[in-house]
């Protein structure tokens, strides 16, 4: 209640302000300047005294040819300003020259200024061959409390970047979304390449309608030197008594608390013109009142036009001032009056039959186009039993359970697609997957891969219980899992339920049985494509949920390998699948080996914090290992909870899943069984001979690889033969 009051009073003060000082200084008329083809509106301004303060003072600079306006203290220049909050800059190019050894990294901080970089407005686009390119915190004086706010690789040879035309999907040329608006930040450009590149690697903010609408080819880029970026800009609370027009004059101002990078606390407001007003909101008198009535149809009815009268922020049209008309308006709705009635009854009815049947037929295009046919043909077919694991729902369900797909329902969005919570009539809680995009070419393989993706049932994986074809793209129906992602269990704070040794060595283990179960135990062999700890769900019970089958693939089983286009996680990739892009069972083993680590650890598969050899956990592990300082790295709470005989048993099942060869690998199925070993030595009272077994059941893997190694040495090396019976799963 004080608060409020105290608001009240300050806008009262405020207007009281206003009326008494007029605009403060009477070389300044309120009217926008112009600098070039830049208009300059208050609260921004050229001269002296025409604006708010220092931080929206623009120079006009007439040295470059056509003048040109910069923010005096940032010194950018200004491409436009709207008074919505938003400002356009030209924003230098970060860049790295391997060859002159030269680095560009653009050094404009927005701290202590009214502007941040607008998360909505902005991507991060990074273009060169081989390049990891990121945003960090720029706090240079501790390396280890830096923040990396977004990033993206991208992989790609010469030949591939001129056959990739203008689109910036990885090849080349990468693009992401940043993690919130920033007022400070630092760009990080550098080689993934084994090899000495001799080109450069540009990074930068980027316009997003700019970059994805104007340019009509993308990787003109990396030829300028600026490209504009998107400011938000507020105006501080201490400056309120300067604001020429705010809650007066038919404007509203807003007020709100902003937080800056460093977590420092300030308050700010922006102001808008009333509904019915246009205009400078900043200024008196600056709102003024839109004249509706200019418009000649807004009082047109039936071909009779009828006089249109313009009030403050509105209108209404009078037809008792025009006889003519109102004699008009009698004579028709006396002859016409039961006519327009029956004609409205029948109508609204013809209107709901029309519009039922054409809801049917859009709906029967939308389930053949998105193969329904096809769908039905396998649900009734002798040869495939899926009647009862694979559901057709029915869209209008769908729509309900999810509030028509309200944003406040959403639970995750990807590359692929957008998941909704929803709850169907019966009470049970789905997650319900809404496909971006559509490919026509692969409906057959869409509909295969939903009928395998419905066999599948395991504990340990996410339960696809079917699907909706009557919609524009498909819809994607997995039972919900409540606990998150292990991701957030292991970084996350949870005091309830800890992340004990005991639960992430069950988690280990039952997210090994179910990729062996993909692997080898469903109908057809299933390659995940894409282990992480964030795409490992923890249901009610915290047991593992293995989700996420955007970029799974099948295989039929006399195939071995998957020549597939580059695609995952970087920190979690096979070297060799990145190398040679030919994915086996052997590349999930090394994901999940990454996994063990992070488990292990309770550290992130990359981190900037750790030295630039040991970026990646894996490298860290082994390093660690080798120089015999294993249990320096391990986490506090293992540590504590678990036996030194089991960490080093299960240190060393990780570190053979990241043997760099493939061969050396262990499969998923030894994997699982020696983790089961450890798990049930573990509750049993004798360590040495615990200990024993484990190194027992550990030898006999590595005799058992150790032959199959032999036995495919001599020219195994040379070539993988390729998959082309392999498809995609649900890759809409």
């Amino acid at each position: 209640m004080g608060m409020t009051v105290g608001m009240v009073f300050l806008l009262w003060s405020m207007n009281v302000f206003i009326k008494a000082v007029g605009l403060g200084n009477s070389s300044c008329s309120g009217a926008a300047a112009v600098c070039g083809s830049v208009t300059i509106p208050y609260p921004f301004g050229i001269k002296p005294g025409c604006y708010i303060d220092d931080s929206f003072a623009i120079d006009c600079n007439k040295t470059l040819g056509s003048p040109k306006p910069f923010l005096r203290r940032l010194d950018l220049e200004v491409l436009d300003i709207s008074l919505e909050g938003t400002l356009r800059v030209n924003y230098p190019m970060s860049s790295w020259c391997p060859k002159s050894e030269t680095e560009i990294a653009p050094k404009v901080s927005l701290a202590s200024s009214p502007f941040v970089f607008s998360k909505l407005r902005n991507i991060f686009v990074a273009m060169g061959c081989d390049n990891l390119a990121y945003l960090i915190s720029s706090d240079v004086s501790n390396s280890s409390l830096r923040i990396i706010y977004g990033g993206c690789m991208s992989v790609c040879e010469k030949d591939a970047i001129q056959s990739n035309g203008s689109s910036c999907n990885g090849i080349g040329c990468c693009k992401t979304t940043i993690a919130s608006d920033l007022d400070v930040f630092t760009t990080r450009v550098e080689s993934t390449s084994f090899k000495r590149t001799e080109d450069c690697i540009y990074a930068s903010l980027v316009d997003q309608k700019w970059f994805e609408g104007n340019l009509t080819n993308q990787f003109e880029v990396q030829k300028m030197s600026h490209v504009p970026v998107i400011l938000n800009w507020e105006i501080n609370a201490n400056l309120s008594s300067r604001v020429m027009g705010g809650n007066s004059s038919h404007s509203t101002c807003q007020f709100a608390n902003r937080s800056s990078s460093l977590g420092n606390m300030s308050s700010t407001f922006t102001c808008s013109c009333d509904s019915g007003f246009e205009g400078n909101p900043y200024l008196v008198d600056g709102c003024q009142d839109i004249d509706e009535c200019t418009n000649l149809e807004v009082c047109s009815f039936y071909n009779l036009r009828y006089p249109c009268v313009n009030v403050l922020g509105g209108y209404y049209c009078d037809p008792v001032s025009d006889h003519k008309s109102r004699n008009k308006i009698i004579i028709i709705g006396i002859s016409t009056g039961f006519g327009l009635l029956f004609l409205f009854i029948g109508g609204w009815w013809s209107y709901k039959v029309v519009k039922k049947r054409k809801n049917i037929k859009r709906k029967e295009k939308f389930f053949k186009r998105n193969g329904g046919l096809l769908l039905q043909q396998q649900l009734s077919s002798s040869e495939v039993a899926v009647e009862k694991t694979t559901k057709l729902f029915d869209s209008k369900d769908l729509e309900k359970a999810t509030d028509n797909f309200n944003v406040n329902r959403i639970l995750g969005q990807g590359g692929q697609g957008t998941v909704y919570k929803g709850m169907l009539i019966d009470g049970k809680i789905v997650a319900v997957k809404k496909s971006k995009v559509i490919d026509e070419g692969k409906l057959e393989e869409f509909i295969n891969e939903v009928v395998i993706l419905s066999q599948i049932n395991h504990r340990n994986v996410v339960k696809l219980l079917g699907c909706c074809l009557e919609t524009e793209v498909p819809l994607l129906v997995y039972e919900f899992i409540p606990n998150g992602t292990l991701s957030q269990y292991l970084y996350d704070q949870n005091e309830e339920f800890p992340a004990t040794w005991d639960m992430r060595l069950r988690i280990a283990t039952e997210v090994a049985g179910a990729l062996f179960y993909l692997h080898s135990a469903a109908s057809t062999p299933i390659y995940h494509r894409d282990i992480k700890t964030t795409n490992i769900l923890l249901d009610d019970k915290y047991r593992a949920k293995v989700a996420d089958f955007e970029t799974l693939r099948s295989i039929v089983v006399d195939e071995t390998h998957l020549t597939t286009a580059v695609q995952g996680t970087f920190g979690y990739l096979d070297p060799e699948y990145f190398q040679s892009s030919q994915y086996t069972e052997k590349s999930d083993v090394y994901s999940f080996g990454v996994v063990l680590v992070e488990l292990l650890t309770g550290e992130k598969a990359i981190s900037s914090t750790r030295t630039k050899e040991c970026r990646s956990l894996a490298t860290y592990l082994i390093h660690s290992m080798e120089e015999n300082n294993l249990f320096d790295i391990i986490d506090a709470r293992v540590m504590k909870d678990a036996k030194q005989e089991e960490i080093i048993a299960v240190a060393n099942l990780a570190k053979m899943c990241l043997n760099l060869n493939r061969r050396g690998r262990p499969t998923m199925k030894e994997v699982a069984k020696q983790l089961e070993v450890i798990q049930t030595f573990q509750k049993t009272p004798n360590v040495q001979q615990n200990y024993e077994e484990i190194e027992y059941v550990r030898t006999e893997m590595h005799e058992q690889w150790d032959d199959v190694s032999t036995s495919t040495m001599s020219g195994a090396d040379n070539g993988v033969a390729s998959s082309s019976g392999s498809r995609p799963l649900l890759s809409f």
